[in-house]
C-alpha cells in the first residue's frame, strides 16, 4: 500500500506526522505540506510546457528556478520538523528506533530510484539525486542529530554555507569521483533536473529539526495552531497523501497536456 505523507514527509514511508495535543494530528503541518504539493504541481505544469511544449518559459532559471527551490525547501524543512516531533512523541530511548528510521528512509530511496527510471524512460533527464533521494537519505542521516536540539540551527547554517561553497567551486568529477554526486559534485555535462544534493539541502532538514525542537517545548501554542487550521481541511488532505500525489501527478499532467495537444513527447 502506498504510504501517505511526503516528508513526514514522504509518508507512512517516512515518519508519521506527530501531534502534541491528544491523539489528533497537527493539521497545520499537513496543511503546509498541502501548500507545497500545490506549488509542486504548478511548477511541474510550467516545466512540462517549457520542456515538452517549447513555450520558452525558462522553467529551470530565473523566477521559476527560485520557485522550484522554494517548493523543495518547504518540503525538506517539514521533513526535519516532523522527524523531531515524531522522535519526541514515540520515545527517544525506544529499542530498535533507528532500524525504524533506516527502513523508512530506505523505502523512500527506492521510490526515488523508481522516479529515476521513469524520468529516464520518458526522456525528462536523469534524476540521480532528486527530492525523494534527499528525503530518504536525510531520514537515515538525521538520527544522530535528533538529540541536539537548537544546535541543529547552527549546524544547518554550516551545511548551507558548505553547499554554497561547493557550488561556487563548480566542481566536476568522472569515474569513481561521481560517487560524490550526493554532495554537490557532478559529472561534467550531465543534465540532472530536480538535483537536491545533501550539501546544502541537508542543512534545511537540520533547520527543520531545530524548529521542531522549539515547537515541542510549547505544546499549548501547537494546540492553538491546530484548532485554527481546521478550516484548511482540503490542504491538509493533500498533505496527508502527498507521496501518492507526488508519484502520480507528473504522468497525469503529461497525459492531460498530450490530450490537449499542448505538448509532444
Amino acid at each position: 500500500m502506498v504510504e501517505k505523507r511526503l516528508g513526514g514527509v514522504v509518508g507512512g514511508g517516512a515518519v508519521n506526522t506527530p501531534s502534541l495535543v491528544g491523539s489528533g494530528r497537527l493539521l497545520w503541518v499537513d496543511a503546509a505540506r498541502g501548500v507545497a504539493i500545490l506549488m509542486m504541481i504548478l511548477y511541474h505544469l510550467v516545466y512540462d510546457l517549457d520542456t515538452f511544449g517549447g513555450y520558452g518559459l525558462e522553467s529551470t532559471s530565473g523566477f521559476w528556478g527560485l520557485f522550484a527551490d522554494a517548493t523543495a525547501a518547504l518540503f525538506v524543512f517539514l521533513v526535519g520538523l516532523s522527524l523531531c516531533l515524531s522522535f519526541r512523541r514515540t520515545g527517544e530511548g525506544r529499542p530498535g528506533l533507528y532500524r525504524k528510521y533506516l527502513g523508512r528512509g530506505a523505502r523512500i530511496l527506492l521510490y526515488g530510484m523508481l522516479i529515476t527510471l521513469v524520468s529516464w524512460a520518458l526522456g525528462m533527464g536523469l534524476i540521480v539525486f532528486g527530492i525523494l533521494h534527499l528525503i530518504g537519505a536525510s531520514i537515515i542521516l538525521a538520527y544522530p542529530f535528533l538529540r541536539l536540539g537548537y544546535a541543529n540551527a547552527v549546524l544547518g547554517l554550516l551545511f548551507l554555507g558548505a553547499g554554497a561553497y561547493v557550488q561556487s567551486m563548480s566542481l566536476t568529477a568522472d569515474g569513481f569521483g561521481a560517487l560524490l554526486l550526493p554532495f554537490g559534485v557532478v559529472p561534467e555535462g550531465l543534465f540532472m533536473p530536480d538535483y537536491r544534493p545533501l550539501l546544502p539541502w541537508f542543512g534545511v532538514v537540520l533547520l527543520g529539526l531545530a524548529a521542531g525542537n522549539a515547537l515541542r517545548e510549547r505544546p499549548e501554542g501547537a494546540g492553538a495552531v491546530k484548532g485554527g487550521f481546521r478550516a484548511a481541511g482540503p490542504l491538509a488532505f493533500l498533505g496527508r497523501y502527498s507521496l501518492f500525489i507526488y508519484l502520480v501527478h507528473q504522468p497525469l499532467l503529461i497525459a492531460v497536456l498530450l490530450a490537449l495537444g499542448l505538448v509532444e513527447l
